[in-house]
């Protein structure tokens, strides 16, 4: 069965005295080590897909038909829980089916595309979360020029932005990766997706161009937005931290905090992946943190800003009553 899968996926390229072999497909090994609990894992995983599509879904139908969340703030929640359902769902179905298949093989052009969306998604995700802490600091340190100062046009834009940026920039990252990666170590990547570590691990090319090259446009997409994040949360903070009354720092923190959970989880299970260097060593732990960014953190968003926002509470009160 090796032989024929290297065959099949490898074509022989004859140089100056010797021989290689350029990877066509790739084979992923995703949780083949766990075959005994495949069935257990497919329920698990399609109760969660299901979960995370079904809530996203819902807080964009609300924020679309209630006249109480048409506002900036849930104008940026319905992008982020669209997006979340295009995030998951360039990962999750072709997971499940893996789950259930022996021959888990993807063609090259297949990995690059579910690589190049993994990235242009998770890169706008980046710019969306530093949009939406400007909201939230225009929110509690100028709330009577909220509306004045972040308007209708002007939060178009800015999402229009995050989604051009984020596509742009993987698209730049995709060029640049493909430029300076050769795979001819093999085809078996050890994760349930493409993603660049274990890809990276394929490759005989000049580990430090790569390393450069990825960590120059990684920069551009996380150290950027997460630096205007956190500056958006000291200014946040310092004017919280002045208010006189306990009532007021609640009240204040409150309008935050489903944002600040949500930014939390994002940026916490990728500096868990991608900065912590014993979970790209262990490949057990990349695929536990993965599964916690590529699957966890979507399903608790719309259950985050749901249990800790009055006005989506009251919305989802009001569908029910109709439905009923």
């Amino acid at each position: 069965m090796e032989k024929l899968r290297l065959s099949q996926e490898h074509t022989p390229v004859a140089g100056p005295g010797n021989t290689t072999m350029v990877v066509t497909e790739f084979f992923l090994l995703g949780f083949g080590d766990l075959k005994g609990l495949n069935p257990l894992l497919f329920l698990v995983f399609a109760i969660v897909y299901v979960a995370t599509v079904s809530g996203n879904l819902l807080l964009v139908v609300l924020v679309c038909t209630q006249q109480g969340l048409q506002t900036p703030m849930y104008f940026f929640l319905a992008n982020l829980s669209f997006l979340e359902v295009c995030y998951t769902s360039n990962i999750v179905p072709r997971m499940l089916v893996d789950i259930l298949r022996e021959d888990r093989t993807i063609s090259m052009v297949g990995c690059i595309i579910q690589l190049y969306f993994f990235g242009a998604l998770g890169s706008t995700e980046c710019y969306l979360l530093a949009v939406m802490s400007y909201d939230r600091y225009l929110a509690v340190c100028w709330p009577l020029h909220y509306s004045t100062l972040l308007h209708g046009t002007l939060s178009v834009g800015l999402t229009i932005g995050s989604w051009l940026c984020g596509f742009s920039v993987a698209a730049a990252f995709q060029a640049a990766m493909l430029s300076s990666l050769t795979f001819c170590r093999g085809n078996e990547i050890d994760h349930f997706f493409c993603d660049l570590k274990p890809l990276q691990k394929l490759s005989c090319s000049d580990p430090h161009l790569v390393n450069l090259v990825c960590m120059s446009l990684t920069s551009l997409v996380t150290l950027v937005p997460f630096g205007l994040t956190l500056a958006s949360y000291w200014k946040i903070l310092s004017v919280v931290l002045n208010i006189p009354s306990i009532i007021g720092k609640q009240k204040a923190f409150s309008t935050c905090s489903s944002h600040l959970v949500v930014v939390t989880l994002f940026y916490g299970s990728l500096i868990l992946v991608y900065a912590v260097p014993l979970a790209g060593q262990v490949p057990a732990l990349n695929k536990t943190f993965s599964l916690f960014y590529t699957i966890v953190t979507p399903m608790c968003n719309p259950l985050i800003y749901s249990l800790k926002n009055k006005d989506a509470k009251e919305a989802l009160k009001k569908i029910k009553d109709l439905m009923i």
